[in-house]
């Protein structure tokens, strides 16, 4: 018998950002990645697009992550049109604290004339940042890496598209610059499914001692449109290319007026997750790419549903 979904509680100041907090002219902002600096405060970079229609990714801070925010007055990490790779915006960043480092990793869609690739850029207090360039090539996103090396390298999860289906794929590399040792970690099931034919990682994942918990989005087509969802699997911890578990239900999904209509309707996109006590899990999300949200979850809860909603159908 399965048990009930984990319940995931939206914030009751949702959107808890919107284009009309900004210090600047911008669009929309959405998919923000997302972290606890050292003391206490909660850093948002979000994904903002102007009036060209191009991203690039801005800081918002908050002492309670939820209001209060203080915004960067000017793009954080902009475009560089000396980059190819990123003449047409900087898109959907994921942040990962590296303790070896001593740094944090930030993976983010690099959007050029060749399509969506992957990017690295590195930095110690997110107002100067190191650009690892591209680290893998278009068409490629939905990109994170783990905290810590997995067998001596380090690992990042990712998800490039072939014109059969849209899966997530783990890399290896020695130094973060060179990567190898490609393999499919979750196909996107086919049929009937929610996460059918695409999907893609959502926040970077979460280490416990039952596994890497991993946050997908998988796509619904329908005869009106597509409908991101969120659902959830659990990863080997020292072989994070085996996945040992895989819920067969959805977890979060648009309902809200805020998440049903917007610049892409009936979609949640989540790209950041916080742990503020041991327990709780803080979801950031983009809302209809207009917008950003914030959902809360039980961890325990999450892994325990995992054991019992497990899907044999990979």
């Amino acid at each position: 018998m399965r048990s009930p979904r984990p319940t995931w509680t939206r914030c009751e100041k949702n959107p808890i950002l919107t284009r009309a907090d900004w210090p600047y002219p911008v669009h929309s902002v959405f998919n923000p990645g997302a972290t606890i600096l050292p003391d206490g405060t909660t850093l948002l970079l979000c994904r903002a697009e102007d009036f060209s229609g191009r991203s690039h990714l801005c800081a918002a801070r908050s002492a309670d992550g939820v209001s209060g925010w203080t915004i960067d007055p000017a793009p954080t990490l902009a475009r560089d049109p000396e980059r190819a790779e990123e003449l047409w915006g900087l898109e959907d960043p994921r942040i990962t604290f590296l303790p070896e480092l001593d740094r944090y990793a930030v993976t983010y869609t690099a959007f050029g004339k060749s399509g969506p690739g992957v990017a690295l850029a590195l930095t110690r207090d997110f107002r100067e940042f190191e650009r690892c360039g591209l680290v893998m090539q278009p068409d490629d996103k939905d990109a994170a890496l783990l905290p810590r090396r997995v067998r001596g390298a380090w690992a990042m999860l990712h998800r490039p598209m072939t014109d059969a289906s849209a899966d997530v794929w783990i890399s290896y590399s020695p130094d973060l610059r060179n990567w190898g040792g490609h393999e499919i970690v979750l196909r996107a099931r086919r049929g009937g499914w929610w996460d059918a034919n695409k999907i893609g990682l959502s926040p970077p994942l979460i280490e416990t001692p039952a596994g890497w918990l991993m946050l997908y989005h998988g796509v619904r087509r329908t005869a009106s449109g597509s409908i991101y969802r969120v659902g959830a699997a659990l990863l080997d911890l020292e072989a994070p290319e085996r996945c040992i578990r895989r819920g067969a239900s959805w977890i979060f999904g648009p309902e809200e007026p805020y998440e049903m209509s917007g610049d892409v309707a009936q979609v949640v996109f989540p790209c950041g997750v916080t742990q503020p006590d041991a327990d709780t899990l803080n979801v950031y999300y983009g809302a209809a790419d207009t917008s950003i949200g914030l959902a809360r979850t039980s961890l325990s809860a999450m892994l325990e549903w995992l054991q019992h909603d497990d899907s044999t159908d990979f």
